[in-house]
């Protein structure tokens, strides 16, 4: 009887060892990572959580101390938050929209070009390898300049006016979003036209022989299969919208005024141009809640589906 349960237990302990030293050796593997994350991420956060609870303004330092949750009651009062928090929406909605609808578009487009594909994918990368900065400061000076822009040139010589895209503020944001949209719209292009090549042709051949539409088959089949695609790149894009700022600071430098002055430029403009650290600090927090929250929101929709 000793023999029959001396052997099991010393039979578990091999494996139980084994596993505790796997364990051990892959937290030895991330603790590196985990560290330099904390450093470069976790501990300014802390930091500038502490900020946004203080009155901290470098233009009167006398006045510096804790504010406790002042810098977060005052934006209810603040017209300028409220209208880059407003242009902060409409700038994500439009350039997730725009890049959505126009990648699908150019992957079924694409789909039915049998040859030189690889080119069109690798044509297609090129925007969204430009730093932000680059695009912006490409589509201020060549793209959309008065006179002798291109889209002046193009809009001249159909017989229409020259337009100060970036100077006249009713202009500004769509400009803005065009920038956008233009160097982030590949990305959607590629990640659907990877989802639309991969889909069963036998699927559209039953569809076929039903005798479905082409936009019943794209409602009905299409859609249904790359929804986990769509969604991915609404989530991906949303947050890249939220956080955006070189290539509008480059532009237009979220003016003129504040037509293009999204929540994340306010935040910059408040830190380091007016020097009110606090109350930037605040403004970046909330700008941090928010994408926070839609992210969680899209998850859970998408785990809900």
């Amino acid at each position: 009887m000793a023999i029959s349960i001396t052997a099991p237990a010393a039979g578990r302990a091999g494996p139980v060892t084994l596993a505790r030293q796997e364990q051990r050796f892959a937290i030895a593997l991330l603790a590196p990572a985990l560290l330099l994350l904390l450093v470069t991420t976790t501990i300014p956060l802390v930091y500038l959580a502490w900020n946004s609870m203080q009155r901290i303004d470098l233009g009167m330092p006398w006045l510096s101390g804790f504010a406790g949750l002042d810098n977060y009651t005052k934006m209810g009062a603040d017209p300028r938050f409220w209208n880059s928090l407003w242009l902060t929406l409409v700038y994500t909605a439009s350039t997730v929209a725009l890049q959505v609808v126009i990648g699908l578009s150019l992957a079924l487009l694409v789909l039915q070009i049998p040859k030189g594909q690889g080119a069109l994918r690798i044509a297609a990368i090129l925007p969204i390898v430009l730093a932000p900065v680059v695009v912006g400061l490409f589509w201020r000076t060549l793209v959309l300049a008065p006179d002798f822009g291109l889209v002046d040139l193009v809009t001249r010589s159909v017989g229409l006016p020259s337009y100060n895209w970036l100077g006249d503020p009713q202009l500004a944001l769509i400009s803005v979003i065009a920038i956008h949209t233009w160097q982030w719209t590949p990305f959607a292009f590629l990640v659907m036209l990877a989802t639309l090549s991969t889909l069963p042709p036998d699927v559209y051949e039953a569809a076929r022989l039903d005798r479905a539409r082409p936009w019943q088959r794209f409602v009905y089949i299409t859609l249904p299969l790359i929804r986990p695609a769509i969604v991915m790149v609404v989530i991906m894009r949303m947050m890249t919208a939220l956080s955006a700022f070189a290539a509008i600071f480059a532009a237009t430098g979220g003016g003129p005024g504040t037509s293009t002055e999204i929540l994340n430029l306010y935040a910059y403009r408040t830190s380091f141009s007016e020097l009110n650290v606090g109350y930037g600090a605040s403004l970046a927090m909330v700008l941090m809640g928010i994408t926070l929250a839609i992210s969680w929101l899209m998850f859970r929709l998408r785990k809900a589906r």
